[in-house]
């Protein structure tokens, strides 16, 4: 026994060695201390990258860490999220069922989503599948709509495109959008029968021997050689982030895997659908979708890099020329990883980069690093050219903000205690929040998240993450919260700029949390009250309150403070009653509404 595993001690070591006696591609050589300067550069924990030439594997490796604060390295198998890379798999989906028959992509979306509804009728007439597959639907992103407000539930996600409202006309102009590559995973799933992550699995993953990658982030986090996602920031301290659920938003970018497994993804691509013999995806939705759909932006090339020039979209991927070479790629961030996924259909080459490592340069980097040397076109120093050019942006950056704080008027403060701040801020294109104090403090309670929330001037406050370790005020997101009033004085809403596409902000209605009060609690308000000749009639049904004026609805009142009611349905519209003497026995009533405030007493 002890022979056999010395044995096959021996055969696994010498495979190790001959792995790494594999000749390196001519192309190649030098390339990984050139990369391992990459990793320095931008002070990152990690990356993976894998070169696919033809049907061969050409390289395959890992730098840096996947686990920074254990060191653990990381290798051409270990898991990434790879963010909108997921976006070719989802829109492939639906070439396969195009290709057997089961959809047209003139269809509309909403004969496969009946309850699907957009914002206006000409949206609802004339946006066809083709539309979601290449943004062009005159949707902006709407991205917080997802991103704060998550849920796992995707039917949850589609009512709410209804509320989104676009910036520009059907096909005028590209502008991406998660939301419709949502649309197009649903649409696989009511064909089907099946969840998108069933579709993936068994259409793609399987067929090409995706074996490692997955779909969700309880896969990942059960991955022993999964990386972990951190952030730099600019002094270079490298910070750990929690994973994203991204959750019912799946098919716009959840899935997880190496670049050892996307190589192979990237095979099917270089050969026109087929992985070896066998047909993955259809070879005429392939032409399509690395085809020119939807022209991103015009403008001729620009003095940097006169060989660098188009920008188009296909089908869930963008469609550029480099350096001569026809280019066929997609990016993907999601928090702490970066992404890119790339390959030159005429070279029969392909690239495929993964970080661990948030909003990243470093694909980018990489990716154009090895293609000037698989297609043997000039050398670009892409590490220095790129790092500066970032650089260049972080200073404008803190122009922008000084300017911003200069806008600021000190010595204001709030317009009300903050108490009467809290309550329930909802908007159906997005979703709901919550206020609330705590030590002196404004916090909002998102889904998955909680902010504090910093006084900017006036009405306008700032949030800032809470996170385990406390709260990072050093780089403010650029979001504000404004809070409006409506005629009685009351907080109304919060105004926040969450849709940069849109000339003005969306706007959340407050409506004050109600108090959880018994009956007998209530019942020392029943009564009739005399409101200037007309009865004001006060009674339970049974936990609620009501109050009914003739010739008026019957009202539902909800408990938002002592002895303090608001109408359920009129927003400004309230009723405060009043104690005699402070007793404890109700004298009279104050309805308070825009018009004025009426006292009524109770008979």
């Amino acid at each position: 026994m002890k022979k056999l595993t010395f044995f096959l001690s021996l055969l696994f070591f010498g495979n190790i060695l001959l792995a790494q006696k594999q000749p390196v591609d001519a192309r190649l050589k030098g390339v990984e201390a050139e990369l391992e300067k990459v990793l320095d550069t931008w002070d990152a924990p990690s990356f993976a990258v894998a070169v696919v030439d033809k049907n061969k594997v050409v390289f395959a490796k890992g730098f840096g860490y996947r686990d920074y604060e254990n060191k653990t390295p990381a290798t051409a198998n270990t898991l990434y999220a790879i963010g909108s890379c997921s976006k070719a798999f989802t829109a492939s989906i639906l070439g396969i069922l195009r290709g057997d028959g089961k959809l047209k992509f003139d269809d509309s979306p909403r004969k496969y989503i009946p309850e699907l509804s957009f914002y206006n009728d000409e949206m609802n007439n004339e946006i066809m599948i083709k539309d979601l597959m290449c943004h062009r639907t005159g949707l902006p992103r709407h991205d917080y709509s997802w991103y704060l407000f998550a849920t796992h539930s995707k039917d949850e996600l589609i009512k709410r495109i209804a509320f989104q409202e676009p910036f520009t006309g059907v096909r005028k102009t590209w502008y991406y959008n998660n939301f419709m590559f949502l649309a197009q995973g649903v649409i696989a799933e009511r064909i089907t029968g099946k969840s998108w992550e069933q579709n993936v699995q068994e259409k793609l993953f399987d067929p090409i021997g995706m074996s490692t990658a997955n779909l969700t982030i309880a896969a990942m986090k059960k991955d022993k050689n999964a990386a972990i996602g951190y952030a730099t920031d600019e002094d270079g301290k490298i910070e750990k982030l929690d994973y994203y659920d991204i959750a019912g938003m799946s098919p716009a970018g959840s899935i997880n895997s190496s670049v050892n497994d996307m190589a192979e993804w990237l095979k099917v691509w270089i050969h026109g659908g087929k992985y070896g013999d066998k047909e993955i995806i259809p070879a005429p939705y392939v032409q399509e979708a690395m085809t020119p759909q939807m022209v991103v932006r015009g403008g001729t090339p620009g003095e940097d890099h006169p060989d660098l020039h188009f920008s188009t979209y296909g089908y869930g991927w963008f469609c550029s020329s480099y350096k001569g070479h026809y280019r066929v790629e997609h990016g993907g961030n999601i928090d702490g990883f970066s992404a890119n996924t790339c390959f030159f259909p005429s070279d029969s080459i392909g690239v495929v980069v993964l970080c661990n490592q948030n909003s990243s340069s470093i694909p980018s980097v990489v990716r154009n690093i090895v293609a000037d040397r698989m297609l043997g076109t000039d050398i670009t120093d892409w590490n220095t050219y790129l790092h500066d050019k970032r650089m260049e942006g972080r200073e404008k950056q803190k122009e922008k903000e000084k300017e911003e704080d200069a806008n600021k008027k000190k010595g204001t403060k709030p317009s009300h205690i903050l108490a009467e701040y809290t309550g329930i801020y909802s908007e159906p294109g997005y979703g709901e929040f919550e206020l609330t104090v705590e030590r002196d403090s404004l916090f909002a309670l998102f889904p998955l998240d909680k902010y504090w929330l910093r006084h900017y001037h006036y009405d306008v406050f700032e949030p800032f993450k809470v996170e385990e370790d406390g709260i990072d005020t050093s780089e403010p997101s650029g979001l504000r919260l404004v809070f409006i009033t409506n005629e009685v004085g009351d907080i109304s809403g919060v105004n926040m700029k969450i849709e940069q596409a849109l000339d003005h902000p969306i706007t959340f209605k407050r409506k004050p949390k109600a108090i959880e009060m018994e009956k007998g609690a209530l019942e020392k308000y029943v009564g009739d009250y005399d409101l200037m000749g007309m009865v004001a009639k006060v009674y339970t049904k049974g936990e609620t309150l009501f109050v009914f004026i003739a010739g008026q609805p019957e009202y539902e009142l909800i408990a938002t403070g002592e002895h303090q009611f608001s109408i359920k349905i009129l927003d400004g519209y309230k009723l405060e009653f009043h104690e005699k003497d402070g007793g404890g026995e109700i004298e009279s009533l104050s309805f308070i509404q825009p018009n004025g405030t009426f006292k009524a007493v109770k008979k």
